[in-house]
């Protein structure tokens, strides 16, 4: 007698489960949302039950007998991109890649495909949206080799795998895994559960049977990954790629990143043949005018694991209204409302009655801390109409006392500066060398008063 498959009600706006069916999610309040989804049909289907995380029977293990071999990894051909994923691709890792239509997405992936099929490594590409002949079209564009890229037109994740279990691929493209299903679920394809037991059952699969998958993901409006926040969790890195303020560059952030750094940035530029890699980033930011201008401060972030120097610009100006406007973007607005409250307590500049607007050039977040001083000072010289030399940075975190405060990887940041020219720097006391740098005249200074007296002198 066949036994009876198990069911769960799901939510398909929040995903959360339910024990039984309801008129309303008590998770997210959305009414009529609650669907019934079947969690197994048969014997051969991959399920979590079934096995352990890695594909087979777990058991209980000492952690000091776990084996630390280190995980081979594959080259993408770009050396950008292999430093977004910390050093190549992870054979058996999942990767979810996202980004706004347009942004390069499938070009990356083709790039890569080509490269590693390029080696004599064997590789698959699945097209849920795009037919074989539109793909073949934009490889043809790109210039890319396609003899060893297989493809395959196909939206079952069952019907993928058996096919893979054939043709034992090294690296498999899923785009997308929105319009991916599995037959373990009744919902619409791009629905909350399908989208989770699709990944879900593709992560198994690939630790299995040791084949690095890369799924392309949608973004919403807000520039976050559709479907739910579990997707995230299921896969071993998210990236996403987005353009900056120049339509010719794209940034590849890494949001998650079980095998290398979170936050880790790839810079490339798009060009006729594809995505090709930027090996110096900061000079691509600080293409600034050759008159100097108020209101613009050179500062080294630490981005992943290198330093990156960007130009922070912010304007004030007389207020028309009676409540003056603070935007902020590229970091917290928030954050600048605190910078000119302790501007204000303690550096004597109040801009109580002014409009402050501040910007990261080149569409870069900022995420960081190191960035308070270089704000401060920019609004300085807008609000004054003095601008700042050139060949000036400074870096530096303030406190709610007006301290300066020191960041990591000071060094570093020095020595990123100087390498691109610049001659003097505005740094937390407690970040200053021991040894004199060549060539790079160094102001220390412990608070925001002694920051804004050196400003004056500059």
């Amino acid at each position: 007698m066949a036994k009876k498959a198990k069911t769960a009600f799901v939510c398909t706006e929040c995903g959360a489960d339910s024990p039984r069916w309801a008129g309303q999610c008590t998770s997210c309040g959305a009414w009529n949302v609650i669907k019934e989804v079947r969690l197994g049909q048969d014997e051969n289907a991959y399920l979590p039950s079934k096995a352990g995380y890695a594909g087979s029977r777990s058991e209980v293990q000492l952690l000091s007998e776990v084996d630390l071999a280190r995980a081979e990894r594959l080259s993408t051909g770009l050396l950008e991109f292999d430093r977004v994923l910390g050093g190549g691709i992870v054979l058996g890792s999942v990767v979810l890649i996202g980004g706004a239509p347009g942004a390069g997405k499938s070009t990356l992936l083709l790039q890569v495909i080509a490269h590693a099929a390029q080696r004599g490594g064997s590789v698959l590409y699945v097209s849920g949206e795009e037919s074989l002949q539109q793909i073949a079209e934009r490889a043809h564009r790109l210039k890319l080799q396609t003899s060893g890229i297989k493809m395959l037109a196909e939206t079952s994740v069952q019907r993928i795998c058996e096919i893979v279990d054939s043709e034992r691929p090294h690296i498999l493209i899923i785009d997308s895994i929105q319009v991916m299903h599995t037959n373990t679920s009744d919902s619409a394809p791009g629905s909350v559960s399908q989208v989770r037991e699709s990944a879900s059952y593709l992560t198994q699969y690939a630790k299995r049977n040791n084949v690095s998958i890369f799924m392309i993901g949608h973004v919403t409006k807000d520039q976050s990954l559709a479907g739910p926040m579990t997707l995230s969790h299921i896969v071993d890195a998210q990236v996403v790629l987005s353009s900056t303020d120049d339509a010719r560059f794209r940034v590849l952030r890494a949001d998650k990143n079980r095998f290398g750094s979170i936050g880790e940035l790839g810079f490339f530029s798009m060009e006729s043949t594809g995505l090709k890699e930027i090996k110096n980033p900061s000079a691509m930011f600080l293409s600034r005018s050759a008159e100097l201008a108020a209101g613009s401060a050179v500062t080294v972030l630490w981005e992943g694991t290198r330093p990156l120097l960007v130009e922070i610009q912010a304007l004030v100006t007389e207020s028309q209204y009676g409540n003056p406007r603070r935007l902020a973007v590229g970091f917290e607005q928030n954050r600048l409302a605190m910078l000119l409250a302790v501007l204000a307590k303690h550096g004597g500049v109040f801009t109580a009655n002014d409009e402050i607007y501040a910007n990261v050039v080149g569409g870069i977040k900022v995420s960081e801390t190191s960035s308070d001083l270089s704000i401060v000072l920019s609004v300085v010289s807008s609000l004054k109409d003095r601008p700042i030399a050139h060949d000036v940075f400074c870096f530096g975190e303030i406190g709610l006392n007006g301290e300066i405060r020191p960041v990591a990887n000071g060094h570093a940041r020095l020595n990123e500066a100087a390498k691109h020219g610049f001659k003097r720097a505005i740094i937390p006391k407690a970040n200053a060398p021991k040894e004199a740098l060549s060539g790079l005249q160094i102001y220390a200074v412990k608070n925001l008063a002694e920051a804004l007296a050196v400003l004056g002198d500059l």
